[in-house]
């Protein structure tokens, strides 16, 4: 089953799919002052951290005009949100109601900045603020969508050949790495880990490289949606670099990659040492904006792992 590919993926693009590009608009704050510069920190077990390494990386829009800056994170940082992951195994220990709950809780918080986000894809993507109203109320959409499927994505019972009843039950993976998509920056992170979290996994996510603010905004929405510390952990930094230390990391139980083709290589290679389970895009990219390809059960079936419970039974 694992090597069975669905037909949706035939529909996948072969280059990203990006939403129209907007000339520059240039603005003043209306004091003739420049903003003040933000080096926006990562989310490691719950809390903002400052990167081991104390460097930064500048991020500009898709016109090259000047953004922000993010932490960059390194190996060390990645060692700190495996180990703020296993830490905390709240999370995991919570019914599937519980979990959807918050999930409800998270896309009620996100409603209610919808423009603020909005407006932070218009800054990082220079596509229209319609376009980016869009894919916040799609984001918003699909974590409804997963808290809908977080107490409903059940087992199966088996009849054998023998007299035993077998239940064939879902459960979450563990400590999981997620490298999200770039383009997309918001609905590309919320349809890879959401999914993930729904099932009752941990996550150290490596969130878009191009385009990271709408990640590191978002820590902010789920440090007030009673989301347990070390759920979600955000590393930023250079994308394939990070990545390349998750999939080494023994204790990362799974791992997630959409992005080129050669970094889909390398973390099923990486990843063979421990055996750790890997999706990868193949180089292939998804419309996100799409619910064919960018939701579904697909996800689900992917973020967690079936155990078999045999039950005898007599006369």
């Amino acid at each position: 089953m694992e090597y069975v590919k669905p037909r949706i993926e035939d529909s996948f693009s072969d280059s990203p799919v990006v939403k129209p590009v907007k000339k520059a608009d240039l603005k003043s704050n209306g004091m003739h002052l420049p903003e003040i510069d933000r080096t926006t920190k990562m989310y490691i077990g719950g809390k903002q951290a400052r990167p081991d390494g104390g460097y930064s990386v500048v991020i500009n829009d898709t016109n090259g005009r000047y953004v922000g800056e993010v932490s960059k994170g390194n190996r060390k940082d990645i060692r700190n949100a495996v180990e703020a992951a296993h830490a905390n195994n709240k999370w995991g220990s919570m019914t599937g109601h519980s979990r959807a709950q918050v999930l409800y809780y998270i896309a009620e918080n996100l409603a209610i900045r919808k423009d603020e986000f909005a407006n932070r894809l218009v800054q990082m993507t220079n596509q229209s603020h319609a376009d980016a109203v869009q894919e916040v109320e799609l984001s918003i959409e699909r974590i409804y969508t997963y808290a809908a499927l977080a107490d409903k994505y059940d087992g199966h019972v088996h009849h054998t050949i023998h007299r035993n009843v077998t239940l064939a039950m879902p459960e979450a993976i563990g400590v999981m790495g997620v490298i999200c998509p770039d383009e997309s920056p918001l609905l590309g992170f919320i349809s890879t880990v959401i999914p993930a979290i729904t099932m009752g996994n941990n996550v150290i996510v490596i969130p878009s490289e191009k385009s990271p603010f709408s990640a590191t905004d978002f820590y902010q929405i789920l440090e007030t949606s009673d989301v347990p510390a070390g759920t979600v952990n955000i590393v930023t930094g250079g994308k394939d670099e990070l990545a390349q230390v998750l999939a080494k990391h023994d204790d990362v139980d799974g791992i997630w990659y959409f992005g080129t083709k050669k970094g889909c290589k390398d973390m099923e290679f990486l990843s063979a040492d421990n055996m750790k389970r890997t999706w990868v895009n193949y180089g292939k990219y998804r419309d996100w904006s799409d619910k064919t390809q960018g939701e579904g059960q697909i996800f689900l079936r992917h973020a967690s792992q079936i155990k078999n419970i045999w039950i005898p039974y007599g006369a």
